[in-house]
């Protein structure tokens, strides 16, 4: 009797985690823009998510991916994990890649694994940085290149003011939120800011003014602000092909809101070529 009451407990831990965890992951879900029938057209069926660090690594790395996967399945989409970039050479298999805060991505990848990337994206495939994905990529400089920038510093978790770019404001990625709004985050500052490189689009800045915007640990290490023209998001065509960035990522906090899934459902649908 002690050992089915035991079976018992676990079950119902069980289901309640899987209760609590979903519903609050759905909990924006009747809310999105985004509609599920036009992500089955074929073109955004399955994502690798791709989270191997080569110099720090952010403690909620397995907790985003996790959350990663259990959004988008709610979308029809199957999203697999790995740490292994031996699985590059499985890409023809994925329309689209996730990389999560993989710090220094050139110290992950060696020659062959690079070429694969490359050679999958020139074909089509759609690539989408997150957070630290634009962190100490100096050691491919093709990445760098698509990045457009690296990194200086960043800020503490708080809540700052978006500007949405203009010119971009009707862009699925960030439309339906106003001209401006708060939005809380790990910011970082970039040591350039990519607009006007060839192909971006801007699509969100920051304004500095509304916040610290180099937490004190950098403070003595030359940790420097940007400034006016401050992007945290944006989108490029690159090589005749598609890749979009967010500083959004250090934690599942700063996704699961109605703006976050937004942000990254529609972000997927654009690198793929699946907006119309």
């Amino acid at each position: 009797m002690i050992f089915l009451s035991r079976i018992a407990c676990v079950i119902i831990a069980i289901l309640f985690f899987c209760e609590f965890g979903l519903s609050h992951l759905c909990a924006h879900e009747d809310k999105d823009q985004t509609s599920k029938t036009k992500l089955n057209n074929g073109k955004l069926k399955r994502v690798l998510i791709f989270s191997k660090t080569a110099w720090y690594r952010h403690p909620a790395i397995p907790e985003v991916n996790s959350f990663l996967v259990r959004l988008l399945s709610r979308y029809d989409i199957q999203a697999d994990v790995t740490e292994s970039p031996e699985d590059f050479g499985r890409l023809e298999n994925y329309h689209a890649i996730i990389f999560n805060s993989t710090t220094d991505i050139g110290k992950s990848l060696d020659d062959k694994q690079r070429k694969q990337l490359k050679d999958w994206y020139h074909a089509g495939g759609g690539i989408m940085g997150l957070h630290a994905a634009a962190v100490h990529h100096n050691t491919w400089p093709w990445w760098a290149k698509l990045v457009g920038c690296g990194f200086n510093s960043d800020s503490d978790f708080v809540k700052a003011k978006l500007i949405v770019d203009s010119r971009n404001k009707n862009h699925p990625i960030v439309k339906g939120f106003g001209p401006e709004f708060y939005y809380t985050a790990d910011w970082t500052n970039h040591d350039r800011s990519v607009t006007g490189l060839p192909g971006v689009k801007v699509l969100l800045r920051i304004d500095e003014s509304t916040y610290d915007p180099v937490r004190d640990a950098f403070k003595t290490r030359g940790g420097k602000p940007m400034g006016k023209d401050h992007p945290v998001c944006w989108i490029r065509e690159f090589e005749n092909g598609r890749f979009f960035y967010t500083e959004l990522g250090h934690e599942v906090k700063s996704l699961d809101t109605k703006f976050g899934h937004q942000h990254l459902i529609e972000g997927l649908r654009w690198i793929v070529g699946a907006e119309n």
